[in-house]
């Protein structure tokens, strides 16, 4: 039996699959190691992927050659395009899957995957020597080696699981906890803390009046998330449904607030602040007699339902008298009641901006275990985190997207220079240039510089070249193919437009917000002609076009602040320089400085609690 592998990754849910694959894709004999073969990539909380700032980052994921994209838009039971009112910076795809489904094709692809072994059993101890990892042991008593080592152990490391006063060790419902790991790691001087996040309860379709509910259907696309022609859900579309809670499911809760483990002090973790239980809810937002729940799916075909919004640890019969006051609600049977799970995190602030520990070489973490919350924001982890590894055992460059070429970069920044405190969960609102970050161009910043680097394959490559040579065909059209007034004025006129005296450049028009691209077809024999020799994906590359033309005053100012603060980027600070040397700097800027070993001025400037004042003294003593 084989025990010799380049990468070993350890976990096999959004973080680890994606790892995974990603090694494998780029050439490492690579060992995928998971407690339940059968649960590989589970949903273990909502069956959906994407939303705000969230479906930038599967865009992203699947521009570098990822599975996640690929996968929801296979599995997918609804689709959305969120804030489409909204600024195309703000425009964040979100769907709906099949939770089963989601699984078995994520299985299937894994098991396709050229490179890529499995074992099923419990990682519970790393092999080191001299301060590098060489492999793990398992529970089974198997012994592993490989060059590197990836850990994407989700919330199973010391996973506790909490209904009211019943505690029971898991790192998800009916998965067994991960033991060892935390202590060993501990031992090595890397912080260990503690997180909690919860779930709600699933519900008996059977038994929902769904006549008392709001009905939220779809959008009309086929496929949201990846960029490769031709993939797109067989399966039937489903609605979602709008649920209100009332007073008094509020003081039914309340009532049970004294049994609370979140409230007596039994759990410990901090709870993600953008995601919170039922009862922080209450508490938080005292003044509300009602929040606004959504009842999702779980399937194509199933009568399971998950209630967004409703997370809870809570004892059982609470929850389910609380959820009985709800209209539509009334005769509701469960399938299980919501519970919080208590885990172990490491300190990320530990990491090298490649995700590999500043302690242990050729380890690499991913995934919740670095504090994160969600399935995309694992998944963008395990990507970097699995491209780095195979560059690493390689002696290869590690591979690095910078804040203004990735939410994916925005993030794991965030998470080595600020550490967390909280789940992290990525939203527009963290990233500087959300112009340049737009979920329509991610193949256009990403998916060249994931060839160049062996993960994206020729077919991808090829086809992101001849969407970008349309896209420049269209816009130069656009820019040099006039419209007489007698052509374009009736149009206007129809729509209580202001017209036009003479003949104007089709980009002049479409700069009007009121215009769209699609609008000047019908209007223009020369953009009609061209359209036709089109083959594929011709609604995307008219959606980039028209966006290039009219943001492009927006994007270039972007480009250019971006471009000023790249220059700090580019100003190195020596490998284990020592900060105390400069007495100009504060306290607390030397001490974080120290803690975090930034690797230029850049990176230290976005840490906290160093200061303006702090990195002109830095400037000064590099001589700039």
């Amino acid at each position: 039996m084989n025990n010799t592998y380049d990468i070993i990754v350890v976990g096999a849910g959004h973080a680890g699959s994606e790892a995974a694959a990603a090694a494998a894709n780029m050439g490492s004999k690579t060992l995928l190691i998971t407690t339940d073969m059968t649960a590989i990539a589970k949903m273990s909380c909502n069956p959906a992927i994407g939303g705000i700032a969230k479906g930038q980052i599967v865009r992203e994921i699947d521009a570098l050659g990822g599975y996640t994209g690929i996968v929801t838009d296979e599995t997918a039971i609804q689709f959305r395009m969120l804030n489409l009112s909204k600024g195309p910076a703000m425009w964040s795809p979100r769907a709906q899957s099949d939770r089963m489904k989601f699984m078995q094709v994520w299985r299937e692809k894994l098991e396709n995957t050229e490179n890529l072994s499995f074992w099923q059993d419990t990682v519970n101890e790393l092999i080191i020597e001299n301060g590098i990892i060489n492999g793990v042991k398992t529970k089974l008593g198997m012994s592993f080696y490989s060059g590197a080592v990836i850990l994407t152990n989700g919330t199973f490391l010391n996973g506790l699981m909490h209904v009211g006063s019943v505690q029971i060790p898991g790192g998800r419902d009916s998965d067994a906890p991960s033991l060892g790991l935390s202590e060993q790691i501990k031992s090595l001087g890397i912080p260990v803390l503690r997180m909690k996040t919860g779930t709600p309860a699933r519900l008996d379709g059977r038994t929902i009046n769904f006549e008392k509910l709001t009905e939220q259907k779809g959008d009309d696309y086929t496929s949201m998330f990846t960029y490769l022609p031709g993939v797109k859900t067989k399966l039937k579309q489903r609605s979602c449904y709008i649920v209100y809670t009332n007073k008094e499911a509020h003081n039914t809760l309340k009532a049970g607030f004294k049994f609370s483990p979140l409230f007596n002090g039994t759990i410990e973790g901090t709870g993600p602040r953008y995601c919170p239980s039922i009862e922080d809810k209450l508490v938080t937002f005292s003044e509300k007699d009602s929040h606004m729940l959504f009842l999702e799916p779980e399937g194509e075909n199933t009568i399971e339902y998950y209630l967004n919004g409703f997370s809870s640890s809570l004892p059982l019969e609470t929850q389910y008298n609380a959820l009985h006051k709800i209209e539509g609600l009334k005769n509701l049977k469960i399938f299980r009641p919501g519970y919080a799970i208590e885990y172990d995190y490491f300190d990320p602030t530990f990491l090298h901006i490649n995700l590999e520990s500043k302690v242990i070489n050729n380890l690499f973490f991913a995934g919740q275990i670095n504090g994160t919350t969600g399935y995309e924001e694992a998944a963008a982890q395990g990507i970097v985190a699995g491209i780095n590894a195979h560059l690493k055992v390689n002696k290869k460059d590690p591979f690095v997207l910078k804040r203004d070429e990735a939410y994916i970069g925005v993030l794991i920044d965030d998470l080595i220079n600020k550490g967390v405190d909280e789940p992290y969960r990525m939203f527009t609102s963290r990233a500087e240039y959300r112009i340049l970050l737009r979920q329509d161009n991610a193949d256009f910043r990403l998916t060249e510089k994931s060839y160049n680097i062996g993960l994206a394959s020729e077919y991808r490559f090829n086809h992101f070249l001849y969407k970008k040579e349309k896209v420049n065909e269209i816009t130069a059209l656009l820019q040099k193919t006039n419209i007489e007034p007698e052509t374009l004025n009736p149009y206007l006129k129809e729509r209580s437009l202001s017209l036009i005296k003479q003949k104007e450049r089709l980009e002049k028009i479409l700069l009007r917000p009121q215009i769209k691209i699609t609008d000047l077809i019908p209007l223009s024999e020369t953009l009609s002609n061209y359209l036709k020799t089109i083959t594929k994906q011709k609604n995307e590359i008219l959606n980039s076009a028209e966006i290039h033309i009219k943001y492009k005053s927006y994007i270039d100012r972007e480009k250019k602040t971006a471009e000023k603060l790249k220059r700090l980027e580019r100003l190195i600070i020596p490998e284990n320089f020592d900060f105390y040397k400069l007495q100009s700097l504060s306290t607390e800027a030397t001490q974080k400085l120290n803690k975090i070993k930034p690797k230029n001025i850049g990176q230290a400037s976005r840490i906290p609690g160093v200061s303006p004042a702090d990195i002109s003294a830095l400037l000064v003593y590099f001589g700039r």
